[in-house]
């Protein structure tokens, strides 16, 4: 299966120091990984667990 990764429109810029993380849709979840370490590799969600994710984000409601 080949995984194409996607970076957002709102990643911040195209810098070596901008924060972003790129997602890409797996066989039957969502596969989330940092974009400036690619090679680290990436973590795995289910599709709700990803809703959810974002929906905290959008909220301004992560504590990292």
């Amino acid at each position: 299966m080949l995984i194409t990764w996607r970076k957002s429109s709102r990643s911040g810029g195209t810098t070596v120091h901008s924060d972003c993380v790129e997602v890409a849709r797996l066989d039957n979840a969502i596969g989330v990984r940092d974009s400036k370490n690619p090679d680290a590799g990436h973590i795995t969600l289910s599709a709700g667990a990803f809703a959810r994710l974002v929906h905290h984000a959008k909220q301004d409601r992560l504590n990292f």
